[in-house]
């Protein structure tokens, strides 16, 4: 069975329905398709707050037929294999999509069976991980009934979204100790397999002012590899060979790679992501291809913030394409990670290519390489409402198409 729409769009994540959404504010009535085969849709940057007893995990999760944009068709399938040359999708179920234009926003997949003995005790043993949003509230549980031992928090290595989101576990598991008067009992390490704290040298020294606040033992250069769950030792990789570590809490953040089924396709680059310009988001080889989101080959950071950018320029991009035009629309890298360093603050990461900074807001009101309490109010209250409200119905609040490119 073979069905044609004007533009389909693979993925019902935040990258896929706010184009999706973006689109149909400037053209109403446009002819799209959504394929998504999971039936609810995730606000993810909650499950950080989850894990740190400060969100219900309900309150981060709604039914898709409830952010899916009106008069969108709803493919409730996954997609198996992209012919662009004849303008086709594959699903699952063998029936196939045409299109005129193609949106690949398929997420990124979170490798667990990559660190060796990990899927076999997630969610006990003292092993949990935020990037699930069933194990977010076992974090929050450890942190509870962990009174002394030693806490151990993982980074593998680039890229993954929401790189913030390892330490995020860590300085609000730390924050609720020192409130508890039990942190001096139990010893923090952040194994990082990377080779600083954060990416864009402004933020670190408000981030390292918390590393020593909780005295926290940084492990740079750590890549954990294999999880031994009843025994609680963990085994990380190092540049002088395996280092085994115990642990009586230790949270995981999963290698992250493309999903299988993009890797395998046409359109991947070489690193199985997306191959399009890291300015108009079209594909590199395919014009009427475009690619946002994590599953993106662009170099910005992996965040929701990200795709509430990205949205707009291609959903710009793509009404130039069907319209015979180029694009007019470009994204600038930006994206946004609001480190959560304790209960009431944080220090808002916004930055585009390069690590260039680019706050949102003056620096009298918000300044983002300082922890303040402000920036928590915006993490707590007003983005989860602006994720739901805002960006999954094409309201582009702060978030506009980007910078115009000169034709």
């Amino acid at each position: 069975m073979s069905k044609s729409h004007t533009v389909v769009v693979i993925g019902g994540g935040a990258a896929g329905i706010a184009t999706a959404a973006s689109l149909l504010k400037r053209r109403p009535g446009l002819d799209i398709a959504i394929v998504e085969p999971a039936d609810t849709h995730a606000y993810q940057p909650g499950w950080t707050m989850v894990g740190g007893g400060i969100f219900e995990p309900e309150v981060t999760r709604r039914p898709m037929a409830s952010v899916m944009p009106r008069g969108v068709e709803w493919i409730r399938a996954a997609a198996k294999s992209f012919q662009p040359d004849d303008n086709q999708v594959t699903l699952e179920d063998g029936s196939t999509l045409r299109y005129e234009v193609l949106v690949v926003a398929p997420g990124i997949r979170l490798a667990w069976e990559k660190i060796s003995g990990l899927e076999d005790t997630l969610g006990k043993n003292g092993v949990t991980s935020n990037y699930r949003y069933d194990l977010a509230p076992y974090t929050w549980e450890l942190v509870q009934s962990i009174t002394s031992g030693r806490a151990i928090f993982t980074q593998p290595p680039m890229p993954i979204k929401c790189a913030g989101a390892p330490q995020k576990a860590m300085y609000l598991s730390c924050d609720h100790w020192r409130r508890e008067g039990m942190l001096d009992r139990i010893d923090v390490e952040f194994c990082n397999a990377g080779g600083v704290l954060f990416g864009v040298p402004d933020y670190v020294p408000a981030l390292m002012s918390y590393v020593e606040k909780y005295d926290i033992g940084l492990r740079l250069g750590h890549n954990l590899v294999s999880v031994d769950g009843p025994a609680q030792q963990a085994v990380f990789k190092t540049e002088d060979g395996e280092v085994t570590r115990d642990f009586d809490m230790l949270h995981v953040v999963p290698p992250q790679v493309a999903p299988q089924f993009l890797a395998d396709s046409p359109l991947a680059a070489e690193s199985g992501f997306t191959d399009v310009d890291q300015h108009t988001l079209r594909h590199n080889r395919y014009d009427n291809v475009f690619g946002l989101g994590d599953g993106g080959s662009m170099p910005n950071a992996k965040t929701a913030a990200a795709a509430r950018k990205q949205a707009p320029v291609v959903a710009v991009n793509v009404l130039q394409q069907l319209a015979g035009r180029g694009p007019k629309a470009g994204y600038d890298g930006y994206g946004s990670c609001p480190l959560t360093v304790e209960r009431g603050k944080i220090v808002l990461a916004e930055f585009a290519y390069g690590g260039k900074l680019a706050p949102s807001f003056p620096t009298w009101l918000i300044d983002g390489t300082k922890a303040q309490r402000l920036s928590w109010m915006l993490k707590a209250d007003a983005l989860p409402w602006i994720y739901w409200n805002g960006m999954l119905k094409g309201r582009e609040w702060l978030a506009g198409p980007g910078n115009m490119i000169a034709q």
